[in-house]
């Protein structure tokens, strides 16, 4: 089990097989990127149909979420657990720096931070309330990611389903936001997903430490 110093009352978590809400709405897209900035992101083609969004799909993961957020949201989940400031804001201060991820830091901040504020009562939370400190003294930007495994450790939920949950989450996002335009079909936004989501077992157990149990 993830070592926590702390667990938020499990009234406030009610955690029955489902995330916590909180850590569904960090793990949405819906208000953090659209479709288009996110493709500027990674200087793929226009998406105008399901051939250009399995491209860009592909591109968001093998470049930003596999490489980028998922590594992002398992080391702020431990570095919480451990009750690890400097370490956090180290590793917020490091997104800050990825290219990539430019066109996505306002957003990000912004979903992140909200959902910081929503953590805000948890008084006996240290972690929390120093991140909280440093994001307030602009020593840190609040990425959602991060806010998302800070949440994770702050809940006690399980990692590896954390992790599953996010990429699933946005994966289904962008796929939901460009299927109305596109005109894609319910057998075919279904069939994208799972196709999609077939690699990502072996991408999240990647991250998991040897005898970790999440």
């Amino acid at each position: 089990m993830l070592h926590r110093t702390q667990k938020a009352p499990l009234e406030a978590v009610e955690f029955l097989g489902d995330l916590h809400p909180l850590v569904e709405q960090l793990g949405s897209v819906e208000g953090l990127v659209t479709l288009a900035g996110a493709s500027e992101s990674l200087q793929v083609r226009q998406i105008d149909n399901l051939a250009s969004l399995r491209e860009f799909l592909k591109n968001y993961h093998t470049r930003i979420l596999w490489p980028l957020e998922l590594p992002a949201i398992q080391q702020a989940c431990l570095h919480a657990g451990r009750n690890e400031l400097r370490e956090l804001v180290a590793l917020d201060q490091r997104l800050g720096v990825e290219p990539i991820l430019k066109n996505f830091l306002p957003a990000s901040r912004r979903v992140g931070q909200a959902g910081l504020q929503r953590l805000r009562p948890l008084r006996d939370q240290r972690i929390v309330q120093r991140y909280l400190a440093a994001v307030d003294q602009g020593q840190a930007q609040g990425w959602h990611t991060l806010v998302y495994g800070v949440t994770l450790a702050v809940y006690s939920l399980p990692l590896r389903q954390g992790l599953f949950g996010y990429a699933h989450q946005t994966t289904r996002g962008f796929i939901h936001s460009a299927a109305r335009s596109l005109k894609l079909s319910d057998a075919d936004s279904r069939a994208l997903f799972e196709e999609l989501s077939a690699p990502l077992p072996a991408a999240v157990e990647s991250l998991l430490a040897p005898g970790l149990v999440a």
